[in-house]
Formats: C-alpha cells, sequence, structure tokens
C-alpha cells in the first residue's frame, strides 16, 4: 500500500492525477513502446484487507483476461511479507508496471497516479520495502488519516473492486488481451 505522495525532496517527477479515461491513455502510451511481452505486471497488495486487495484483484482479472506475465493475485498475493522474493524472480529483460493501492486526500479518493516511475509499496504504513516498476498506477481507494491499518480494513469493497475493474479494463483496451472465460 502507498501513501499519495505527488513529488519528493528527491529528483522523483509527480505523479500524475488521472481519471479513468487518462487512464486508458496512460496504458495506451506503454502499448505504443512496448509489446505485452516486454512486460510484467506487479499487482501489490494483500487479500487480508479489504483497501489493500486492489492489485490482487487487478492481477486475478488479468489472468483470467489471459495474461501471462503477472505477478501477484488473490491466491497468490504479492505484499509486504513476500515482494522482495517476487519481485527477485523477474527477468532483467522485463520493463515493470506496479499497480498498488494507496491513501490520499479526501478529492483524490476514486482517482489514479500514474508515472513513468516506480512506487514505493507501503509506505503510508511505514514498511521499507523496495520501490518496484518502471511504470506504475497508484489507486486513491481512501483517504488517508491517522490510522492507516484501520482505514485500509473499512475502505469500501465497493470503491475497490471498480477501481480494478477499470485497471483490468484499461491494461486490456491498450494490450487487446482475449477474454478468457
Amino acid at each position: 500500500m502507498q501513501e499519495l505522495i505527488l513529488s519528493d525532496t528527491i529528483s522523483r517527477p509527480k505523479l500524475k492525477k488521472s481519471n479513468q479515461e487518462q487512464l486508458r491513455s496512460f496504458f495506451r502510451q506503454i502499448a505504443a513502446q512496448y509489446s505485452l511481452a516486454q512486460l510484467t505486471f506487479v499487482c501489490i497488495g494483500t487479500d487480508r484487507s479489504t483497501g489493500d486487495a486492489l492489485g490482487p484483484i487487478v492481477g486475478l482479472e488479468l489472468v483470467r483476461r489471459g495474461f501471462n506475465n503477472v505477478i501477484g493475485t488473490l491466491e497468490l498475493p504479492c505484499d509486504a511479507s513476500n515482494l522482495k522474493e517476487r519481485i527477485a524472480t523477474i527477468s532483467e529483460d522485463k520493463l515493470v508496471v506496479a499497480i498498488d493501492a494507496c491513501l490520499g486526500q479526501p478529492a483524490t479518493v476514486g482517482y489514479y497516479l500514474v508515472g513513468n516511475q516506480s512506487l514505493q509499496p507501503a509506505q503510508s504504513v511505514g514498511k521499507g520495502l523496495p520501490a518496484v516498476g518502471h511504470y506504475s498506477v497508484a489507486a486513491v481507494v481512501n483517504e488517508h488519516g491517522p490510522k492507516p491499518y484501520w482505514t485500509l480494513q473499512t475502505t469500501s469493497l465497493h470503491t475497490v473492486m471498480l477501481m480494478a475493474q477499470e485497471i483490468s479494463d484499461a491494461i486490456c483496451a491498450a494490450f487487446c488481451a482475449p477474454l478468457q472465460s
């Protein structure tokens, strides 16, 4: 789970606050440069917290739609307990698209933070996990508060499911993966 940070004091570019159409455009831009075979989708999160389940739900949906290079599903999440080991399995010739949930300001809930940069998982809960990805999507699933674990536990499942569906639809629209039943 990633805290909403639009930029930091190092030299990271700003993440772009994006709506659903801008999210689709982001994935179309990636698809214009790279084939699906060149990418790995790392869908970060856990099935044990409603708010942090977005990544594994996206991963499950991508696998259902025929994507092969996916790490992190509901069955086998990519979370704080195994992130380092899971990303170590990615071939060096792959570009990584990292997908995670995050908390943000009330006006940003329901938006996506996208960028041509890595994301820092579990930042808002104080975990020191490695940055992941060449490209990133952080879905703002709820507002940041003083108790991030509690906030994630009480995040609307409807919001998480809707945003996960929008992300997987945007990826599929860009890469034309066949729908698997």
